[in-house]
């Protein structure tokens, strides 16, 4: 089912990102976590790849498996990463052969440590896949990316809500955020949206912290910030208790911002995973939705 359809039908929600294992043996101890998380009843399940597209083979298979096994609603990351008009068509159609009917347009990520450049002109922005799948596969429903603090890449604010409005105009049906920290980010990027005329659903991406290690590597990937405070009191916890300490607190301040983003009317609240169902029902439990 389209996720924009589900949306209209159910808020508040809690919907997960799925970030699928390269190796196939590892598989089975991934679709264990997935079904743990059943319990959770997700709106959605957004099914992620590595940078540069280096696990995107094994997307439609789990994206498929997850929906016709386990009965989860795949939201399926596409990116511009080694597109072409011909491997961007065969990928749609092998979806909407699945019966997934909801994609995640991205521009990407190029691997770790390179800088990125476009494969070629017909596909250099999300808002080029967003364009193309609406052409040609005018029944999905189509989700962006959204940044309560800019892109690293975006020179102002006021140019980074000017993308985000035109992946809007280019046909996209929601926009999922960028992990943060600070909620006053998330209402005032959408009270931004909302004065440009923009009134799609606004997903917040939620990122549960549960060691000093993990946060520091995703905020290097990702170019968020966390508040001092907090940083300050997750170190001074790991410093006392180790990473069990710092994973109550990081579970502590996650479960706080979901219910002050449902409390200040957000739609749901989207929780990066990483894979770990403990976390995820943990908080899904404490809020009761």
């Amino acid at each position: 089912m389209r996720i924009c359809d589900l949306i209209e039908q159910k808020t508040p929600f809690v919907s997960l990102e799925f970030y699928p294992p390269k190796e196939r043996e590892q598989w089975g101890s991934f679709f264990e976590e997935a079904e743990k998380l059943k319990a959770v009843a997700p709106l959605f399940v957004s099914v992620t790849y590595g940078a540069g597209g280096s696990t995107q083979d094994n997307t439609l298979e789990i994206a498929a498996r997850l929906k016709n096994q386990i009965g989860y609603e795949p939201l399926v990351h596409l990116t511009t990463v080694g597109a072409t008009e011909e491997r961007i068509a065969a990928f749609l159609d092998a979806l909407t052969n699945s019966g997934i009917e909801n994609i995640l347009a991205l521009r990407g990520d190029p691997p770790r440590g390179c800088d990125f450049a476009p494969d070629n002109e017909r596909f250099q922005h999300a808002s080029d896949l967003v364009t193309f799948a609406r052409e040609r596969f005018p029944g999905l429903c189509v989700g962006v990316a959204g940044y309560p603090q800019p892109h690293p890449q975006s020179p102002t604010v006021a140019e980074d809500l000017r993308w985000t409005k035109f992946k809007v105009e280019k046909g996209a049906d929601f926009i999922v955020t960028q992990l943060f920290f600070d909620v006053r980010q998330y209402f005032d990027f959408v009270e931004r949206l909302r004065s440009m005329g923009i009134t799609v659903p606004v997903i917040p991406g939620i990122l549960p912290i549960m060691s000093l290690a993990s946060i520091r590597f995703i905020l290097s990937l990702c170019g968020a910030s966390i508040p001092g405070s907090f940083y300050l009191e997750l170190e001074a916890a790991d410093k006392k208790g180790g990473s069990e300490a710092v994973r109550e607190i990081g579970m502590r301040f996650a479960i706080d911002q979901c219910r002050r983003l449902i409390d200040g009317g957000a739609p749901g609240v989207h929780l990066y995973t990483l894979n770990k169902a403990d976390a995820c029902l943990h908080i899904a439990g404490e809020l009761n939705i």
